[in-house]
């Protein structure tokens, strides 16, 4: 590689993005000599690396958070960026087929094997069990016709009323903005049930309950919309204050995408070609939400009422063992600053017992005290885990670094070298996954904000094949907020309950029974 390879362009659209040219040289850097997989130690199990807790000590958890929230500052970061073409994609498909016109039509596509249909069959002869039905109705009904009708006749018509934008626009809204549940006469939005968990159990200091969104700008003042419609009626029903506030993927941390042959990639007009850097980007965003407990949570993992009571509680157990683990950091600190005796060693060993952190050996005592003081001044997170019989995807791991130091980590599939059968079979033989259910703090023993880009994993990265006009490129992405960019972060891993794990990945989720309002009988 050149050590310019930039035109003067690029430079100017660099500059507009707030990336300096080094950044983007590192950057291809890291396409020609891409950073290793991460290295699997062993899977983490219930005692070792998985705290498992019986109903008592859960409990009493979330009681000691009961206790302590209304002298806390409390905020819920939820990422809600994007467009929910994903969850449609079966659908898109479909009414992109001609075959598919009538129901009969379907269903014959469906028996063939077809299974873009037979996802759209079971979304057609479900239409009234949708929190959307009475919209699209109401559409329909302008336009002299039914869903029932469509449904039978025209299924194509009926899923663009739904899909496009001269309809619901379904398929280009952010899944934050689509009726998902209904309550009674209320009908939904993710944007609100998040709303309504908060209410329940990030409520903080004076009750006010503060939720930090991450939205792609185009979508922003939808929210806000949503939001003025919709607070007074929470506010009155919860006895709370709600201060919402929304941020974007900041353009900084977008990758330049190259071509096969490592060449930066350009578009039609030949223009540097940005692509978002996936969640892991957000770390930013996160680090300038200004709250001493944070929970983070997906927009889409959004349950009815009839089962916030189960999340409610584990949510609050997550931050009553984020409580005591600050607290006893503190404590820690404090007499290790003392230079209380013996304060190192005890420091030291809870480090270990707590969170796997060894120290290397041969330090002496300036370097051990050194050692502890900078390990308890990280910013701290708590990661609900499911169990499970098969790891669907990320899950927690000891992981070895270059240096050869073990850490609990949450890492992605695509982390993983699966070539590479020691780590295929640790991979596969995970019995717990990621759920994205974390409680952190991201301020100090001192309580004092952290400057969280210090513990990024920077080469925590893999390069994605994508395309564009129909030609092949290659882009850089970084995992979730909780995998490279919380590497640094002390971690503990709490087992917890399926019934609090209810994402939509595709519309048909929506039909399970934790969206159409049945309790589970796990529910407590």
């Amino acid at each position: 590689m050149s050590a310019h390879p930039f035109t003067s362009q690029d430079l100017a659209d660099l500059s507009a993005r707030g990336i300096a040219i080094d950044d983007a040289r590192d950057l291809l850097r890291l396409y020609e000599s891409p950073p290793p997989a991460a290295r699997l130690a062993r899977t983490c199990t219930a005692g070792d690396g998985i705290l498992c807790l019986d109903d008592d000590r859960a409990h009493a958890y979330a009681q000691a958070y009961d206790a302590a929230a209304a002298d806390l500052t409390v905020a819920k970061f939820v990422p809600a960026s994007g467009a929910a073409s994903r969850m449609f994609r079966a659908l898109l498909a479909t009414a992109a087929n001609q075959r598919a016109r009538s129901r009969d039509d379907l269903a014959t596509l469906a028996a063939s094997g077809d299974a873009d249909a037979k996802a759209a069959l079971e979304v057609v002869d479900n239409l009234t069990r949708f929190a959307c039905y009475e919209d699209l109705a109401e559409l329909l009904s302008r336009r002299g016709t039914t869903p029932e009708y469509l449904a039978r006749n025209d299924v194509r018509a009926l899923l663009r009323a739904l899909l496009a934008d001269d309809g619901l626009g379904y398929a280009n809204l952010p899944k934050g903005l689509l009726a998902f549940h209904r309550e009674g006469s209320e009908r939904r939005t993710p944007f609100e049930e998040h709303l309504v968990e908060a209410a329940m159990y990030a409520r903080g200091r004076g009750g006010v309950c503060r939720l930090h969104f991450t939205v792609s700008p185009e979508h922003e003042q939808r929210f806000r919309d949503l939001l003025a419609r919709v607070r007074s009626r929470y506010e009155d029903r919860f006895g709370v204050r709600y201060q919402v506030e929304f941020s974007h993927q900041k353009p900084s941390t977008d990758a330049i995408a190259v071509d096969p042959s490592g060449a930066p990639f350009r578009d039609r007009n030949g223009r540097l070609l940005f692509r978002p850097a996936g969640h892991g980007a957000l770390i930013e965003n996160l680090g300038e939400v200004d709250a001493e407990l944070l929970f983070i949570k997906n927009i889409d993992n959004v349950t009815v009422d009839a089962l916030k009571g189960l999340t409610s509680l584990w949510k609050r157990v997550l931050a009553g063992v984020l409580l005591e683990l600050r607290d006893r950091i503190a404590a820690c600190a404090r007499a290790v600053e003392a230079r209380r005796e013996g304060s190192v060693d005890a420091a030291l060993a809870m480090l270990e017992q707590r969170f796997g952190a060894r120290s290397p050996h041969g330090l002496d005592a300036a370097q051990r005290r050194e050692l502890a003081l900078e390990r308890l001044g990280r910013p701290l997170r708590v990661c609900g885990m499911l169990s499970a019989d098969t790891n669907p995807g990320g899950g927690p791991f000891w992981v070895r670094d270059a240096a050869g130091d073990v850490s609990a980590q949450v890492v992605e599939v695509s982390q993983v070298d699966r070539a590479d059968p020691a780590q295929r079979a640790l991979l596969e033989g995970s019995k717990f996954f990621n759920p994205v259910d974390v409680v952190c703090t991201t301020r100090n023993w001192r309580n004092e904000r952290l400057d969280l880009l210090r513990y990024v994993d920077r080469e925590a990265v893999f390069i994605a094949e994508k395309s564009q006009d129909g030609r092949p490129l290659r882009s850089l992405e970084r995992p979730g907020l909780w995998n490279g960019a919380m590497a640094g972060w002390n971690t503990v891993f709490v087992a917890v309950p399926a019934d609090t794990f209810h994402p939509v990945k595709t519309l048909n989720d929506l039909l399970a029974p934790a969206h159409q309002g049945a309790a589970s009988s796990a529910n407590r």
